[in-house]
């Protein structure tokens, strides 16, 4: 895959059917019961491309009024790659779908940008 290839396929707009806004709130509510309780957003976006490895990330964006760095988001690695609201394998194949063939994919550890950004990369092997 090219890097126009990838610059049409990985667009903000596409990434956010990937993991839509509303996801945030499911995920809370299903995690806590209530939405409210959670302490931040969960946005996927694009980090970069060389070769055959695409590397995004789930930002996880501190919501007014709460604590991100309380949140327990080194955990979350874990979490996301098998939760079914994060759906992980279902983003893979729509990517299948759009024409990028994801070899393998991982998460990397949880990485403390600010007290009120966490990153978590995603790491995408292409065939």
């Amino acid at each position: 895959m090219d890097y126009a290839t990838v610059n049409d396929v990985f667009t903000q707009d596409f990434l956010d059917t990937l993991l839509p806004a509303e996801r945030s709130d499911q995920f809370f509510e299903a995690l806590y019961g209530d939405a409210s309780e959670g302490a931040y957003d969960i946005r996927l976006e694009f980090l970069s491309a060389k070769a055959k490895r695409v590397v995004l990330a789930f930002n996880l964006t501190k919501r007014a009024g709460k604590c991100l760095v309380c949140s327990l988001t080194y955990g979350l690695p874990t979490v996301f790659s098998k939760h079914p609201l994060i759906n992980i394998k279902g983003m893979m194949e729509q990517l299948n779908e759009k024409g990028v063939a994801v070899k393998n994919w991982r998460l990397g550890e949880t990485e403390e940008n600010s007290s009120s950004l966490h990153i978590i990369p995603l790491y995408l092997e292409l065939e």
